[in-house]
């Protein structure tokens, strides 16, 4: 097989720059169970990659590999950008479980506040919803409590009024204009306009 073609099968798997040193650990186990292939000096591995950093270069490619800080990745040229914040939107914009949809819904009338806090109204771990909040970036952390074990703070996010499409977390609706203990309510409004917001 290919030398140039592993390495790039690696650059393409790794979700961190690769090292030359990690390259030469990833070929010494190769040849633990590949008897046959071939050392790779360092100065062949560089050039190897000088040569993919080359092919990459052309405009006909959408992505390039860079070397930052003595290790190679592969990066989306600049140009591509803008499409990649849109495809960034969409896939924040799909639909959220009915579990993220009860969190999200009591952090926006009850922040900030603590998981603890959302654990006791909605009367269930709420771990998962909570960290999938985080990743698509609807909530963010906004301090600590003053309480024992200065637990985390969570509030909602500017990208959250955009994901309603509101200007204010004053336009929500009224607490008062939901039944006095349906968090289920709150998370109706809120799927909604994750409804709306998906096929926008």
């Amino acid at each position: 097989m290919n030398i140039e073609n592993i390495i790039e099968a690696i650059l393409f798997a790794a979700e961190q720059p690769v090292k030359r040193e990690e390259f030469q650990e990833i070929f010494a186990k190769i040849r633990e169970i590949q008897v046959d292939f071939e050392p790779v000096t360092d100065a062949e591995l560089e050039q190897m990659l000088a040569l993919l950093t080359q092919k990459y270069d052309k405009d006909y490619y959408s992505f390039e590999i860079r070397k930052i800080a003595n290790a190679y990745q592969f990066f989306t040229k600049p140009k591509y950008y803008p499409y990649i914040k849109q495809a960034i939107l969409v896939k924040n914009q799909k639909r959220l479980s009915k579990a993220a949809l009860e969190s999200l819904s009591i952090i926006a009338y009850k922040q900030p506040i603590t998981k603890a806090e959302i654990e006791h109204i909605r009367g269930v771990n709420s771990d998962y919803g909570v960290q999938k909040l985080l990743e698509r970036k609807l909530i963010l952390i906004s301090g600590r409590a003053n309480a024992p074990g200065k637990p985390l703070l969570y509030s909602t996010s500017e990208f959250f009024l955009q994901y309603l499409g509101i200007n204010h977390i004053g336009d929500l609706p009224k607490l008062k204009e939901f039944e006095a203990t349906s968090e289920q309510n709150l998370a109706d409004f809120v799927q909604s306009n994750d409804t709306n917001s998906t096929h926008n």
